[in-house]
């Protein structure tokens, strides 16, 4: 058995007795029933994940999974795939957009490379795990083979495996770095809703309306070539999609087999948990999305997913930052669970009428 299929098969429902707990605990505090919106649902759900009332979320670690894609070579993207190497390095040294929101949420940011097209000295202080540099151009032929696709989801599993078992992990947050990675993760929902492209593609980087034009084609280009197959998520991957979106498709995939709530990010990471949920529909109850973005595919995505944000603050960085900002929100959720207290905890009489 392969680590990916012990994985899915150790993904289980969620507490539903103690979830159902949760929302009377909720329903009898010493407020009005229902008057902290989506707070209460957000809260019995990390109850019914993490199997107890009283949910400490103290270990928080984002991975950053990055990766370049050789569709760049089409002039989707302003920016050169060099850069993907060049902001790797910032994140190591603490001075990214994730680096700042992630320690102001306690959670600690660990970049993983997939599939970056460029040599890192071993000893840099990132989970090495690239698989290969950069994925072929999907405009010309398929993105990786199947082998690579698998192998990227099994490395997102063992990254989840590794933090878990060496520093311990309550809440992971998955973030993406990967210049053109916008492009492939459009095409996944565009495969898997069976929407027209043109209503799926944004500007990623900050395209022109031009340049959004172009991206749409080269999406097309590549659906009409490899033909990916709606039913078998890994050939998806693989035809279509990017070695750090199938990292982020095991991150979900190994944080459900774990019990470990997860929260993506964005377009990419979301692609990624598309992945893992068509993969295995189960995982999708260890999911949070962290925010929506301005990209306008991620929309598409999170009703595909039925998932309702945590927060709209009209980003579209990536990286985990959406997921470092909705960390904040999730501890505050644990904390309305187990510390408001109920009308008969604190004596009140004719709780009806409050």
């Amino acid at each position: 058995m392969t680590l990916l299929e012990h994985s899915i098969q150790n993904i289980t429902e969620p507490d539903q007795e103690i979830k159902a707990a949760a929302l009377k605990r909720l329903a009898n505090q010493a407020r009005p029933r229902g008057s902290l919106g989506r707070l209460e649902p957000a809260a019995a759900r990390l109850a019914s994940i993490c199997g107890r009332m009283d949910v400490r979320l103290d270990k928080k670690t984002i991975v950053t999974c990055a990766g370049d894609h050789g569709v760049v070579e089409e002039g989707i993207s302003l920016f050169p795939s060099e850069v993907t190497a060049q902001m790797v390095y910032n994140f190591v040294q603490g001075g990214a957009s994730i680096n700042v929101l992630a320690r102001h949420a306690g959670a600690r940011v660990q970049v993983a490379d997939l599939g970056v097209n460029h040599d890192f000295d071993p000893a840099l202080d990132i989970l090495h795990r690239k698989i290969r540099k950069g994925t072929s151009n999907m405009a010309r032929g398929p993105a990786m083979t199947r082998e690579e696709a698998t192998e990227s989801v099994q490395a997102g599993i063992s990254i989840v495996n590794h933090l878990a078992d060496s520093q311990g992990l309550d809440l992971l947050g998955t973030g993406d770095m990967g210049i053109g990675n916008t492009t492939p993760s459009s095409a996944i929902i565009a495969v898997f809703s069976a929407l027209p492209v043109k209503d799926l593609v944004g500007p990623g980087t900050g395209l022109d309306q031009q340049g959004v034009e172009l991206k749409a084609r080269v999406i097309n280009k590549a659906l009409e070539l490899n033909r990916p197959d709606p039913s078998d998520p890994m050939d998806v991957l693989a035809k279509v999609g990017g070695l750090e979106i199938g990292g982020l498709a095991g991150l979900v995939i190994g944080a459900a087999a774990r019990k470990i709530p997860v929260i993506c990010d964005g377009l990419i990471s979301t692609a990624g948990a598309l992945i893992a949920c068509e993969l295995c529909p189960l995982a999708r109850k260890y999911l949070f999305a962290g925010h929506r973005s301005r990209e306008v595919g991620h929309e598409y995505m999170l009703r595909y997913l039925e998932l309702t944000p945590l927060l709209d603050l009209e980003m579209r960085l990536g990286e985990g930052t959406g997921a470092a900002l909705a960390m904040e929100i999730l501890d505050a959720c644990t904390r309305v669970l187990a510390d408001i207290k109920t009308f008969e905890e604190v004596g009140i009489q004719n709780a009806h009428a409050f």
